[in-house]
């Protein structure tokens, strides 16, 4: 089975999508294909900072995210051997340090405005298995594999918006350089205790950043950085002293964590890398986001960065002239600023511990 559109998007996370709606909204026809079988799927980085701030409200599309459910961040505490040592507040013009948005609020807002256009196409549980070429090298397709069904997707342009490990990436041969950290993070996530505010905590154990970020619903995510590849031999370690370190670190989430961090099994395992790829596209294929540039936890500036990236994509892609998109453009309007950010966190991860070199 064969499918034509001018633009075919594969990865439905936030990026990707809001690329699809922007296209789709130029009169451009753009599927979107996702592996997963849901948009709701598990994910990690949900804070949009004032950059994806201000590209939702560009678009139209905070409100109906708001509408769902967003959580303004009032202050960023740093923590030491229980004691709180100081606090950051936001400038008056911002009013919050961060949005926690859940990645399923944030798409169900923005492909329901791309719903109404008969331009866009969305595709559960499908999963790229090729992309294809014509006899010049061009790209102008791609292999896929859904409900176990094949077919083909002929397209203009193939854009990669499917995350750090990219299929698309890696079928396309571009080579990304990988950089390593020096530290993985285990996930975990628990309810707030009673009269918790919407705040992100810090605090230095062990020479170790354990962070803690208030959700929407009454959550609060804790990342708990941990040396690079130590999980194995920490996971084979008695646990409770391991979960002590995080009460201390917070008293106040002594029962809350005792009741629903009871083994290893209630972490997930993160590998934290960033990544830098030199050539963001070639004829008839670009690429965003994690795809092109993977960043680490730190600042959260992953998710922002695919919505910008996206956003700059979208406006450069006009119907009339896919073929003859820039490339060299594209990705020289976002490189030199993702540069900029990867180093910011490198500087951040490298100077965390100063936080807490005075006590206020």
């Amino acid at each position: 089975m064969h499918q034509k559109v001018d633009v075919c998007i594969v990865g439905a996370g936030p990026g990707g999508a809001l690329l699809a709606y922007l296209l789709a909204k130029k009169n451009i026809s753009v599927l979107l294909l996702e592996r997963t079988n849901e948009i709701a799927k598990a994910f990690r980085g949900e804070h949009i900072n004032e950059e994806g701030e201000a590209i939702l409200k560009k678009y139209g599309l905070f409100d109906q995210v708001e509408a769902l459910g967003m959580l303004k961040m009032e202050r960023l505490e740093y923590w030491l051997n229980g004691q709180q040592t100081k606090t950051i507040t936001p400038a008056p013009a911002v009013g919050h340090l961060g949005i926690h948005v859940p990645q399923a609020h944030l798409l169900q807002a923005i492909l329901e405005a791309a719903a109404p256009y008969d331009t866009f196409q969305y595709c559960l549980n499908s999963r790229v298995t090729a992309l294809l070429q014509d006899e010049e090298g061009r790209y102008g397709g791609v292999r896929v594999m859904r409900d176990g069904e094949e077919f083909v997707i002929d397209c203009r342009l193939i854009v990669g918006a499917d995350g750090r490990y990219s299929t698309v990436r890696k079928n396309a041969h571009i080579e990304t350089s990988i950089r390593k950290h020096g530290y993985d993070l285990l996930w975990a996530r628990i309810p707030t205790p009673d009269n918790w505010s919407p705040v992100i905590k810090m605090a230095l154990v062990d020479g170790m950043q354990i962070s803690l970020f208030t959700q929407v619903k009454g959550f609060v995510q804790i990342g708990w950085h941990i040396t690079q590849g130590s999980y194995p031999t920490l996971r084979k370690q008695p646990f409770e002293p391991f979960i002590e370190k995080l009460i201390k670190a917070f008293p106040e989430l002594g029962k809350t964590v005792q009741q629903n961090i009871t083994s290893w099994q209630d972490f997930v395992l993160l590998d934290v890398f960033s990544s830098q790829t030199e050539n963001w596209g070639r004829d008839g294929l670009a690429l965003i986001g994690d795809a092109v540039h993977a960043m680490t936890p730190t600042g959260a500036f992953g998710l922002n960065s695919a919505l910008k990236d996206a956003d700059v994509l979208a406006s450069l892609i006009e119907k009339q002239t896919i073929e003859t998109l820039d490339y060299v453009t594209c990705a020289t309007k976002r490189k030199q600023e993702i540069e900029k950010i990867q180093a910011l966190q490198i500087e951040k991860e490298q100077g965390f511990a100063s936080q807490f070199t005075l006590i206020v």
